[in-house]
C-alpha cells in the first residue's frame, strides 16, 4: 500500500474498533455442548444418542443435517398470522424454552402505489443484523418501499420483541452454547420461509430477501433452501461459521468461553451446519441473481472469508454482482458508508426485482 492508503487503513481500522467497543455489556458465557436442544431436530428420530460423547453425536448430527439439510429445515406453514397496523405476528414453526422468542414479528412496509396503476405484486424480506435494535434497518424498508416494492423487517430469534427478559444483548442468538446456536439458526431459516408464506398469500408474486451480517448468513440459508428468493441480497458474507467466531472482533467474548473447551478445527465441525459454504451448490442448483456486498477493512467477517465468498461465487459461474466498500462492518452503517450500501441494494432490488 501506498501511504495514502496505509493513512486511510490507519484510520478505518480506528474507527471500527472504536464502535465495535461502544458496547459494555458482552458477557462471556459457559461452553455447552447443548445437547438438549438436538432433541427436535429431524435426524433425532432416527439416531437417538446411543452411547456416543457429546462432541460426537454433534458431528453426527451436523453430518446428517448437511446430507438431508432440505429436511432439517422443514416445517409446517403457520395458521394464526396476524397483521395489526404494520405489525406482522404468527407462532414461529420452530418452538423454543422461551415464550418470548416464539412468536415471530414482522414490520410491514407496503410499496408506494401509483396512481392509476396496479399494485406491484413485489417483496423483500430485510433480515438485520446481529443485536439490531427494533428500529434498525427500518430506514432502508422504507426506502425499498418508496420504490413500490413491499418490505418486512422480520425480528431475528431472541432479538427485540423475542427477546427474553433476562437478556440485554441477543446472546442466545449466538452464544458458547453449540446446540442453541444451531437451533436459533434453524429457527430464523424457517421463520423466513413462514414469513415467504405469508407474502405469497397476500398475493406476492416475486419474493427477494436482503439480510446484513447474521442476517446474511440466515438469508443464503433460507434462499438455498427455497427457489421463491429469486433475488437476493447479501449485505456482509462470509463462509464458515466458526471461524467468524474465531477471528471476528465482535465475537471475541464468546471465542473466551469456547476456547478452553474446544480448538477451532473441531468448532467448525460441530457448527458445519449452520456454514452457508456447505449449502453453495444448493443455491448455485436454483435460478437466482445476487448481490454479495464485503468490506475492505471489515473486523468482524475478516476479509480473507469474504473472498473466499467471492471465489467460490465466481468458481460456480452465480448470476450475481459483487460489490467492495472501503469501510469496514460497524462503519457500514455510518455516514457516508451507510447511503453507498443502501444505494447498491435498492437500486439493485428495483433494478432485479
Amino acid at each position: 500500500m501506498n501511504p495514502l492508503q496505509q493513512w486511510y487503513a490507519r484510520k478505518m481500522n480506528a474507527w471500527e474498533n472504536q464502535l465495535a467497543f461502544r458496547s459494555t455489556n458482552r458477557v462471556v458465557r459457559p461452553f455447552e455442548w447443548g445437547l438438549e436442544w438436538a432433541r427436535e431436530w429431524p435426524a433425532a428420530r432416527r439416531l437417538p444418542r446411543n452411547g456416543h460423547d457429546p462432541e460426537q453425536y454433534l458431528r453426527l448430527m451436523n453430518a446428517e443435517a448437511i446430507r438431508d439439510s432440505q429436511e432439517f429445515f422443514s416445517y409446517q406453514t403457520p395458521r394464526d398470522f396476524r397483521l395489526e397496523g404494520e405489525m406482522l405476528s404468527f407462532a414461529s414453526p420452530v418452538p423454543s424454552p422461551y415464550p418470548e422468542n416464539d412468536t415471530v414479528w414482522g414490520r410491514y412496509f407496503p410499496g408506494r402505489r401509483k396512481a392509476g396503476r396496479p399494485p406491484v405484486r413485489k417483496a423483500v424480506i430485510v433480515l438485520p443484523h446481529w443485536n439490531a435494535s427494533a428500529e434498525q434497518h427500518a430506514a432502508l424498508c422504507k426506502g425499498i418501499a418508496m420504490l413500490g416494492i413491499s418490505a418486512v423487517r422480520l425480528s431475528l430469534p431472541y432479538h427485540d420483541r423475542r427477546m427474553p427478559p433476562e437478556l440485554e444483548r441477543a446472546d442466545y442468538a449466538v452464544s458458547s452454547n453449540i446446540g442453541r446456536t444451531i437451533e436459533a439458526t434453524r429457527q430464523a431459516v424457517i421463520d423466513v420461509r413462514a414469513m415467504a408464506d405469508w407474502l405469497g398469500s397476500r398475493g406476492y408474486e416475486e419474493i427477494g430477501i436482503c439480510g446484513t451480517s447474521l442476517g446474511s448468513c440466515y438469508a443464503f440459508m433460507a434462499s438455498a433452501h427455497d427457489a421463491r428468493f429469486r433475488v437476493n441480497v447479501f449485505n456482509h458474507c462470509s463462509t464458515l461459521f466458526a471461524d467468524v467466531i474465531w477471528e471476528g472482533l465482535s465475537t471475541q467474548h464468546i471465542r473466551q468461553g469456547i476456547e478452553d473447551h474446544i480448538d477451532l478445527d473441531r468448532l467448525r465441525a460441530v457448527w458445519d451446519v449452520v456454514s452457508p459454504v456447505h449449502y453453495l451448490d444448493r443455491f448455485a442448483a436454483l435460478t437466482k441473481r445476487s448481490l454479495f456486498i464485503y468490506t475492505t477493512y471489515d473486523t468482524t467477517f475478516p476479509l480473507k472469508f469474504s473472498k473466499m465468498v467471492v471465489e467460490h461465487v465466481t468458481a460456480r459461474k452465480l448470476d450475481c454482482k459483487i460489490v467492495q466498500l472501503p469501510c469496514g462492518h460497524y462503519t457500514m452503517g455510518e455516514s457516508p458508508f451507510k447511503f453507498l450500501d443502501g444505494y447498491q441494494i435498492c437500486s439493485f432490488l428495483k433494478r432485479e426485482l
